[in-house]
Parts: structure tokens; sequence; C-alpha cells
């Protein structure tokens, strides 16, 4: 990928995109070339089926194909200065490991600076080998960060639903998955089955968490950020 691109002598970097960096549209920018652009986010989305530390930087850059523009493409050339610095890093399937799944969940809430949707982050763990990821910008529109890590939460238990009916079909029974959270707030109002006036405008469809919690499918656990 990085001779393909012309970036097999540039510098590594420690870290695929920094804290500072603030994507935008960009409309007063120099245009970059979309084809090499659209080539290079393909090749980078490919590579995060075995790369999960790309994925949050890929996904945000990809929003931009349809108009890049030269900061985007600076952007896009980190990631591939990253890899290059990281060649030796991927993921560990140790043999005989168990089967205990524990979901991790974090969002941000207003991040986006095109629209101010959510990011959400899901990463599922079986003991220490990570078997499922992905960063996804939402549809939905939070109005505070309780809102936000709510509606990540759901998207986190759609995944636990599949990892489910997935080990299922090989035997395996799951009863209880924890979902491990940061945010309090979204945490009661999971477990809290009233429902209160100020959360009211969150969709019905979301307030199935507090049914399957109820149930025992899932659990909801505070973590340290």
């Amino acid at each position: 990928m990085l001779k393909k691109f012309g970036l097999e002598d540039s510098k590594p970097m420690k870290n695929p995109m920094s804290t500072a960096t603030k994507l935008m549209k960009d409309e007063e920018g120099e245009s970059a070339d979309n084809t090499k652009y659209r080539g290079m986010i393909g090749s980078l989305l490919y590579l995060t089926a075995i790369r999960p530390d790309i994925m949050f930087s890929v996904c945000l850059c990809a929003r931009f194909q349809e108009d890049p523009k030269t900061s985007h493409l600076e952007a896009v050339k980190r990631i591939f200065r990253y890899i290059k610095g990281t060649t030796h890093l991927g993921l560990w399937y140790p043999k005989g490991s168990g089967i205990e799944t524990v979901v991790y969940v974090d969002s941000d809430h207003a991040r986006d600076y095109v629209d101010r949707k959510i990011t959400s982050g899901i990463c599922t763990f079986m003991r220490c080998c990570l078997t499922s990821w992905f960063s996804k910008k939402q549809t939905a529109l939070a109005i505070s960060t309780t809102e936000a890590k709510y509606v990540s939460t759901g998207k986190a238990f759609q995944q636990v639903l599949w990892m489910k009916q997935a080990l299922t079909d090989y035997g395996i029974r799951l009863d209880d998955i924890p979902i491990m959270y940061d945010n309090k707030g979204a945490i009661d109002l999971i477990k809290n089955p009233v429902q209160y006036p100020r959360t009211k405008h969150i969709e019905i469809r979301h307030h199935f968490l507090r049914d399957n919690v109820q149930k025992g499918n899932i659990s909801i656990e505070k973590v340290l950020s």
C-alpha cells in the first residue's frame, strides 16, 4: 500500500491522527485528486479488518470522499505514515482462550464539526481476544451527553445480540454479557424503567435496552474512562 501510493519513503508517525485535528468540508481549500483519495480510503478500509487502531481515523477521513481537499489528503497520508511505523502491530488470538465476552462502548457528543452528530466506537472481546469492532457516525442528533451515550449503548446491544446468536449456532450459550461504559447518567437511565419528561424525546427504539437489562440478557457496568 505504501509503495502503491508513493509513501514508502515517508517519515513514520506514532499515531494515526493528532487530537488537535479538526476535519471539516473546507470549501475554500484546494481540491485533491478524487480518484487517488478514494483509492487510499478504500485500501485503508480493507486494512481495518486487521488493524482496529486506525478504524476511527479512516472512517473520519472517508466522510469527505465526495469532494476531498488537500487538508483531508494530508490527514490520510498521516495514517499511512503511522502504518509504516507500526507494521509490527497485530491482533493476538492465543490457543485455548475462553468465551467470556465483554463489550466496551464509547461515544462523543457533538464532536463532528460538519453536522454535530454522534460517533460511536464499540469493541467486543472474548477473554483477551478482540473479535469485533467498529466506529460509526449515528443518524441521531443527541442534545445531551447522556443521550449520546444512551444511543451508543443501543448500538452496542445490537452487536451483543448478533454475537449471542452467532455463538448459539456453534452450540455455545451466553446468558449475561456485560457492557462496559463510562457514563453514570446513561447507566442510570438504562436501569431505571421510569420515563422521565426530559427523556421522552428519545426514540422508543432505543428503550429496548431497559427491557433486556430487566430480562438479564445484558448487564451495564461502569468503567473508568
